[in-house]
């Protein structure tokens, strides 16, 4: 049962990071012009995007300095999401072996 809520927060995460890539990916192509936001599909998948991550980014972007149009958040994000599944990891090996 222990394993099975480590696997989930293990998923969770790495859902967490696909969401992060493929908005970043998107945000190039609606940069350089390849998707129209004027389309109501692309607009909504973006929009729902946005709403998804926006609570992750907003508390790392209060403590990151303005960079002039480079927004680092989303891999400051990327990078906490990689350093909670190592803790993830050491919790799951400490709990199973019994030396918490």
């Amino acid at each position: 049962m222990l394993h099975s809520f480590f696997t989930i927060a293990h998923y969770l995460l790495s859902i967490c990071t696909w969401i992060i890539i493929i908005q970043f990916v998107l945000s190039w192509l609606i940069v350089f012009n390849v998707l129209n936001t004027r389309s109501p599909g692309v607009h909504a998948f973006v929009g729902a995007i946005d709403r998804v991550t926006a609570p992750l980014y907003r508390p790392i972007r209060k403590l990151l300095p303005d960079f002039g149009g480079i927004d680092f958040s989303p891999m400051v994000v990327i990078i906490i999401i990689q350093i909670l599944h190592m803790l993830l990891d050491g919790a799951e090996t400490s709990l199973i072996s019994g030396t918490l």
